[in-house]
């Protein structure tokens, strides 16, 4: 998933006994596995911390169309481009999806586009890094929309059926992006050239830490994963999602031949996973301020695309009125 640090605004789970009539029953409904849909009662704070996780996870797909949308001409082979367009365009697609969902909660799309093109709403941090070779673009196919894939499949047992059901089809399109990405880095390293394995590894040494931030800091002590998981929004603890995605990768980078950049890095027989070395969350915190190395081309070429997209919005709304102007005739 691409939502980091969702405010829940609850600063702390009530119990049973706490809650009022109505939100007793709306949590008997939650814990019996019941999913919540658009027209049913649900608690103010619960509609807001959707609206903010779904809204900045809309936002995370249509910024993260641009690092990659850059190297579409710049691809290698045409068999490439076409899998990189076919793979941005799912991207807008993935907005899209998320866009109406949002919208099911009361909120309208303009006013969320808006909040982001003002510097009032997040995505994800893991885009406002450069794409600098070729090799990132398979680097973010195989480590950033492999997390994505880990983050997001519990989504679509969320609580709230619309979000739910658009995920499911969100995470069958991230499969293809995921296994894109691990394809181009298997022919980089294995069947290219030492200077392109090189450029792989550059790649991997820039977007590992990254990668692992993406899953946000961890839980302890956090009331709003706390609230999130109790209304079933989540389903696992960041740390647990960022364990499995150590798990599942490492032995991904060993077959190409890659070094992990972590010297903590050991398999832990005991435990049963990786251990690894500790996050600098400085980093990831400066990068959400907004100092991050691409936040304001980003956020610029966002709102680029808006204005001069602004002829097509005007003309589909005169051509719709004149259509309700013939059927009113």
């Amino acid at each position: 998933m691409y939502a980091q640090l969702v405010e829940t605004g609850v600063k702390q789970v009530k119990t049973a006994d706490q809650l009022e009539g109505r939100e007793q029953t709306f949590q008997r409904r939650i814990d019996d596995g019941v999913r919540i849909e658009a027209k049913d009662w649900m608690p103010d704070a619960y509609r807001k911390t959707l609206v903010r996780q779904i809204s900045q996870h809309a936002h995370s797909e249509i910024v993260g169309m641009l690092p990659e949308g850059n190297w579409i001409t710049r691809a290698p082979s045409l068999k490439r481009k076409a899998i990189l367009l076919a793979k941005v365009q799912d991207e807008a697609g993935h907005g899209l999806y998320l866009y109406s969902a949002a919208e099911t909660l009361g909120v309208s799309r303009d006013d969320l586009i808006d909040d982001l093109h003002a510097g009032r709403a997040k995505y994800s941090s893991i885009f406002n890094y450069p794409t600098l070779s070729w090799a990132d673009i398979g680097m973010i196919g195989w480590l950033v929309d492999g997390s994505a894939i880990i983050n997001q499949i519990p989504l679509c047992r969320c609580s709230y059926g619309p979000y739910a059901r658009a995920m499911v089809r969100v995470c069958k399109e991230e499969s293809f992006h995921q296994r894109q990405g691990y394809d181009l880095l298997m022919q980089m390293c294995l069947h290219g050239t030492p200077e392109q394995k090189a450029m792989v590894q550059d790649s991997l040494n820039r977007w590992w830490w990254p990668a692992l931030m993406m899953f946000g800091p961890s839980d302890a002590d956090s009331p709003n994963s706390a609230q999130s998981m109790a209304w079933k929004i989540k389903l696992f603890s960041n740390d647990e999602l960022r364990q499995k995605m150590v798990d599942q990768t490492v032995p991904q980078a060993e077959y190409l031949g890659l070094t992990v950049p972590d010297p903590d890095l050991k398999w832990n027989a005991e435990r049963g996973h990786y251990d690894f070395g500790e996050i600098d969350w400085s980093e990831f915190y400066a990068v959400l301020k907004g100092n991050g190395p691409c936040n304001r081309e980003r956020l610029a070429a966002r709102v680029k695309a808006h204005e001069d997209g602004a002829w097509v919005r005007d003309a589909l709304v005169a051509y719709a009125d004149k259509q309700a102007e013939r059927k009113a005739a």
